[in-house]
């Protein structure tokens, strides 16, 4: 069991420093998430979608079309691209939230975030810097693409990245720790702007114009929600066996 009051709930303080694979999630039986797995298995929040107004809605199912190709980024970055949101938000199979289309779509359409760290080139530069040199990083490390390299490999290298350690080439024209923060606002906004995405955390879409009629203790459920597979807190969770949280 974890001990909270030693913070060993903290990932930081985790024996490897890692969080534990997703697949000690129940699978989603209802609606769909990423790789099938969630804590809400029996919630779909496209059920709600007649509570949507019209422009509301045309946004959100917009988001549920099959991405087109990208636009932005040449095929090799592509590549490095999508292996690098597939190690950032743990999708290492299908279905998946399509966070590369989301980044690719964002830089192409010059839609950035409206401003600029004053120690960093415009935010499509960092990108293609970020990506040529996970690629640069990988082969003197591994002797292939980042793309081709395992998980485990891929996933030291964006650990350094998240840590502002790497250096030479291309990142030495930028820093590196804010590289980092540039790239994952992008992915995290991807990530968690799509309903596949509320349905894995149980997020309830848009309240316009349905709006909340819960006003008490957050457990109260409103009539849309559905309860989690187990009350259990999920840094506890993890630590339990899944067969008998879930069955």
């Amino acid at each position: 069991m974890v001990d909270r009051d030693k913070g060993e709930h903290l990932p930081n303080l985790r024996e490897d420093g890692q969080p534990p694979h997703p697949s000690w999630l129940p699978r989603q039986r209802r609606g769909t998430t990423p790789q099938m797995i969630g804590r809400y298995p029996d919630y779909d929040v496209l059920d709600a979608v007649d509570t949507w107004d019209d422009a509301t809605k045309d946004v959100v199912l917009a988001r549920l079309e099959a991405p087109g190709p990208l636009r932005f980024f040449g095929p090799e970055e592509e590549a490095t691209l999508r292996a690098f949101c597939d190690v950032t938000m743990a999708q290492d199979r299908e279905p998946r939230v399509p966070v590369a289309e989301f980044v690719d779509a964002k830089l192409a359409d010059g839609m950035l975030d409206g401003y600029q760290y004053a120690t960093m080139p415009d935010d499509r530069d960092t990108w293609r810097l970020v990506l040529a040199g996970l690629d640069r990083t990988a082969r003197e490390r591994h002797g292939a693409s980042f793309a081709s390299c395992g998980f485990e490999a891929q996933e030291a290298i964006v650990s350094d990245l998240a840590d502002g350690s790497l250096t030479g080439g291309e990142w030495d024209r930028l820093d590196v720790a804010r590289a980092w923060s540039v790239c994952m606002r992008a992915v995290l906004a991807g990530f968690y702007s799509h309903p596949w995405a509320w349905n894995e955390i149980g997020f309830g879409g848009p309240a316009y114009p349905r709006g909340f009629m819960r006003t008490g203790p957050t457990s109260v459920l409103e009539p849309f929600e559905k309860p989690g597979a187990t009350s259990e807190d999920p840094a506890r969770a993890v630590d339990e066996d899944p067969e008998e949280l879930f069955g």
